[in-house]
């Protein structure tokens, strides 16, 4: 909660600096941003916190992102007081602790931390500090669903706690899992969407297909005709890249209407298979600007996990996003690819999935959940194929 102090005026600047401002008081807490902030986390989309300098007594302009915890810990001397917060929690923990060694604990992180001195915080403790404790700290403990009194050496509160915690992962777990079969349930039981464009089947591409699914063709020959593949599959994809109608002046000196792109398009590679797509990509889009991020599947759950991200600045801005991956099959970690993207801001209609091979259940997974976005796809193959397009591709 740190991070949630209010700026300060000049004057009350001035105060801090002289050690005169109440900075233990819950009106010097920024409650309606925390609130807004906690929402949004629950609600699954990006965070921006603030970041405080103690040293400055000012908010930075730099902020901390959060997206897409597990659990997620707020901590602070007034984490209990605000009813708007208290509604958004699942467990209240009031952590107790000797008087003294407060003070004491207080006066090293402030002289080491936060460049104060040790009159400044003796000044501060007896003149805000203590008497704020037991105003507006104290009067919490009669709201928390656990009390945990001598902090760190308290090991039976704190496997209460941490219990807690995995039993909430492992709930969280199960509830996803559950979802996944009744979306892949819908799937077997649906027709293929519309939204989901699989490439016209020319004897050309027949004769790509026939080469890349071919174990005996050369690492050279698969990355030549892959990336002439990936290359097809861009141009398909950017289709749906909004233009509008305009003129230009022939060598001829003839006007021809023709269109322009009315917005800029992005593209984000899911590791490690969407890097066999760059090559294809910059051949077709060379100043397409390219994000990452990276979902593995936990082997002992069956679940994906999101354990990098790196977006664009301004993606959802973006006319056109493509999610670049070469194949998938039951589709959760496209799921959650595509999570990522809408949770910063990126609208379902502006999204097209692009790969080259998807299995049809995994693609009406995916479609049933966001419907408005596209899914092209160069071949449909078995739900359960394994992985090999980035094996042959990477060479490894």
């Amino acid at each position: 909660m740190d991070s949630f102090y209010k700026s300060l005026t000049p004057e009350q600047s001035a105060a801090a600096f002289r050690n005169e401002h109440d900075f233990d008081s819950p009106e010097a807490i920024d409650f309606d941003i925390l609130v807004e902030r906690l929402q949004d986390i629950k609600n699954g989309k990006v965070a921006q916190v603030p970041i405080y300098s103690f040293e400055k007594h000012a908010r930075l302009e730099k902020t901390t992102t959060i997206y897409s915890p597990h659990v997620l810990i707020l901590e602070g001397i007034f984490a209990l007081h605000d009813q708007r917060v208290l509604d958004l929690l699942d467990l209240k923990i009031f952590a107790e602790a000797d008087s003294d060694l407060c003070l004491s604990r207080r006066l090293v992180r402030d002289v080491k931390e936060r460049g104060r001195d040790i009159e400044g915080c003796i000044k501060q403790w007896f003149g805000f500090v203590k008497p704020n404790y037991y105003k507006y700290v104290a009067p919490q403990r009669e709201i928390a669903d656990i009390i945990v009194p001598r902090g760190i050496e308290n090991h039976v509160a704190i496997n209460m706690v941490s219990d807690q915690v995995r039993k909430t992962l492992a709930d969280k777990s199960a509830l996803h899992q559950t979802e996944l079969r009744r979306l892949g349930k819908i799937a077997e039981d649906s027709p293929l969407s519309e939204n989901a464009i699989v490439m016209r089947q020319t004897n050309q591409v027949k004769g790509m297909h026939t080469l890349l699914l071919d174990p005996s063709t050369s690492r050279e020959d698969f990355i030549f005709y892959f990336d002439r593949m990936v290359a097809l599959l861009v141009e398909t994809a950017t289709d749906f890249l909004p233009f509008t109608s305009t003129e230009v002046s022939t060598p001829q000196n003839k006007l021809y209407k023709g269109l322009k792109k009315s917005a800029s398009v992005s593209a984000v590679v899911v590791l490690r298979g969407g890097s066999a797509f760059e090559t294809g990509l910059r051949r077709t889009i060379p100043d397409c600007r390219t994000g990452r991020i990276l979902i593995q599947t936990n082997y002992s759950t069956g679940e994906p996990e999101l354990h990098y991200r790196a977006l664009p600045a301004g993606i959802a801005q973006d006319g056109l996003v493509m999610v670049l991956d070469p194949q998938f099959s039951s589709g959760a970690a496209a799921l959650m690819a595509v999570r990522v993207l809408v949770d910063h801001g990126v609208s379902e209609e502006k999204i097209v999935f692009v790969t080259y091979t998807a299995g049809r259940v995994g693609v009406n997974r995916l479609l049933s959940v966001f419907p408005d976005m596209k899914v092209v796809i160069a071949r449909l193959g078995d739900d359960m194929e394994n992985r090999w397009v980035e094996t042959k591709y990477l060479g490894c």
